[in-house]
């Protein structure tokens, strides 16, 4: 077997997929290459919900069926199943329900969080699960503790339950035998405040095995100085520090707040900045293994490609349970398939929820499709050349 790993083997790619599913997937990013589409149908979609027009069904069986898992746990267990029968992906569940604004709001996302946590525990194929702060809290909430602003009493009391919150979702985590946690990115405004929170938790529930996942922003500029303060906190305590590396999701709207507030932007200054920087923090982390477990979440080949080099390089096994690899679900598969093929450890962000619930969720994929058009692109690329091959092979 060759050592290099052909991400353009599309045969390995999208093996668990129907001509049906290939079809509807080249349909959908088609339409998405077309950025004003796009914009056109949040608009749309909110004057549809607003109008109570029956279109769930629709949405279901097209852009929901294609990036999320299903509706509830059931639902998304039968897509779990197919992801590890089908190449021994693992699956990341990720409760996708966004914009909330209320205590009950934030009381039932804990609520349907523990029972991820319960479902998942008896599941091997899912050996994370992951949360975003904001699901749990007031945004401005997390922004307020991070630059210092004094609370009134009943923000505090809001605070108090924030903390609550995210201490029972680590510590139900920590009770079962293998389940991880990953607390997902925010802004960088908020980011003092939910570091200090995802610190505390890893003192207090990573001492026996790696529980709780930092998520590292690599496209911030300082995130590297952020790495070195983790290792230290990891060397103090005697624990092992969880990291996902990713590039990050707010690019445009940390650029417009810098400008607006008049302060430096946090971003590198352009792509080939924030590349150096995301393989520099990927570097950092594998010097430092005896602290750091490593989660990279990406979907960029080249990245993935330099991990790999650099594991073979190190000697350090292919199946080495502090390496992880992790893609979106829906979304590149010629990477997922082809590592898990050659024995990597790979899983996939699997989102669920009910159908309205987790359209801003869906919206925010499809605009981050469109304003990355080359990952349309490529995703359109193998589709039609695997539609190709099925087609030359009968």
């Amino acid at each position: 077997m060759s050592d290099t790993i052909n991400f353009n083997n599309t045969e390995i790619a999208f093996g668990t997929r129907t001509k049906k599913e290939l079809l509807r997937a080249k349909f959908l990013f088609g339409m998405l290459e077309y950025g004003w589409l796009t914009r056109m149908a949040k608009p749309l979609l909110n004057i549809a919900f607003k109008s109570r027009l029956p279109i769930d069904p629709i949405i279901k069986k097209t852009i929901f069926s294609q990036f999320c898992g299903g509706e509830n746990l059931m639902e998304c267990k039968a897509s779990i199943d197919t992801l590890y029968n089908g190449g021994e992906i693992m699956s990341i569940l990720d409760y996708s329900v966004e914009g909330a604004e209320n205590e009950a709001s934030f009381d039932q996302t804990l609520e349907t969080l523990l029972k991820i946590c319960q479902f998942s525990e008896f599941q091997k194929q899912v050996p994370f699960m992951v949360f975003k702060p904001s699901g749990i809290g007031k945004l401005e909430l997390f922004q307020k503790i991070s630059e210092g602003t004094p609370l009134s009493i009943s923000e505090t009391e809001e605070w108090n339950k924030v903390k609550n919150r995210f201490e029972l979702i680590c510590q139900s985590v920590a009770k079962t035998d293998n389940l991880k946690i990953m607390v997902d990115a925010e802004e960088s405004w908020s980011h003092a405040a939910v570091d200090q929170l995802t610190e505390e938790m890893m003192v207090k529930y990573n001492t026996r095995r790696t529980v709780v996942f930092a998520t590292v922003q690599l496209y911030l500029s300082k995130k590297l100085d952020y790495l070195q303060k983790l290792k230290s906190l990891g060397k103090q305590n005697h624990i092992k520090i969880g990291v996902k590396l990713v590039r990050g999701a707010y690019m445009e709207k940390e650029r417009d707040r810098a400008l607006e507030h008049g302060y430096e932007s946090p971003i590198c200054e352009d792509k080939s900045s924030t590349d150096q920087n995301f393989n520099n923090g990927c570097s950092y982390v594998l010097e430092n293994l005896d602290v750091f477990d490593l989660f990279l979440g990406t979907h960029n080949e080249l990245s993935c490609l330099q991990l790999v080099k650099k594991l073979k390089e190190k000697g350090i096994s292919n199946s080495d349970n502090r390496i992880w690899f992790g893609q979106l679900y829906g979304m590149s598969d010629n990477i997922s398939y082809n590592l898990a093929e050659r024995g990597y450890n790979v899983a996939k962000y699997v989102p669920f929820g009910p159908v309205r619930d987790v359209m801003p969720y869906l919206i925010r994929r499809a605009e981050e499709n469109s304003s990355v058009g080359s990952q349309s692109s490529r995703e359109m690329e193998l589709i039609k050349k695997e539609l190709l091959r099925r087609k030359y092979s009968k």
